[in-house]
């Protein structure tokens, strides 16, 4: 998926969250920088933290609340590559990608306490639940490989 130019650049540390709600289902934000495309909650490891620390924060500033449980760290870091013409976009070129840690948790608050404009700026233009399986039809294409291997790492905490 990515060329030559770009294969040497190193992979971002990043924190995903999986976050379920009483019912099973888990938000996705759809991102305002590309409208149709929807995600969970992800975001880099700042030095020092930890990352069920980086993952509350990223709640925090994506989600609006931490208020939630950590259930699982999936024990497998996942990668994904930019596409080509994203790279020189994000990050001012430094990473060729994402490796993430992806966590699941349970939301402990009211729909009421989501504010997804909470942090300026803010990364998400709408935000709803949905089952878990259903997020994969959401998601840009070059993040599917690791969206299919979270689903599958945390398809049984849907339903506890």
């Amino acid at each position: 998926m990515t060329d030559d130019k770009y294969s040497h650049l190193p992979f971002r540390p990043c924190v995903g969250i999986t976050l379920f709600n009483a019912v099973g289902q888990v938000f996705v934000g759809e991102r305002i920088d590309t409208p149709g495309a929807w995600q969970m909650p992800q975001g880099g490891i700042d030095e020092g933290e930890t990352v069920e620390q980086a993952a509350l924060r990223e709640l925090r500033e994506e989600v609006g609340s931490d208020q939630a449980d950590i259930l699982l760290v999936y024990d497998k870091p996942l990668r994904y590559r930019l596409p080509p013409r994203l790279i020189e976009k994000l990050w001012d070129g430094r990473y060729g990608g994402q490796e993430q840690t992806w966590l699941a948790a349970r939301f402990k608050g009211a729909d009421s306490d989501i504010n997804i404009k909470a942090h300026n700026p803010a990364e998400f233009r709408a935000w709803q639940w949905v089952a878990l399986p259903d997020v994969l039809n959401l998601i840009v294409p070059f993040k599917r490989d690791t969206y299919r291997e979270v689903i599958q790492a945390f398809q049984h905490l849907a339903h506890s």
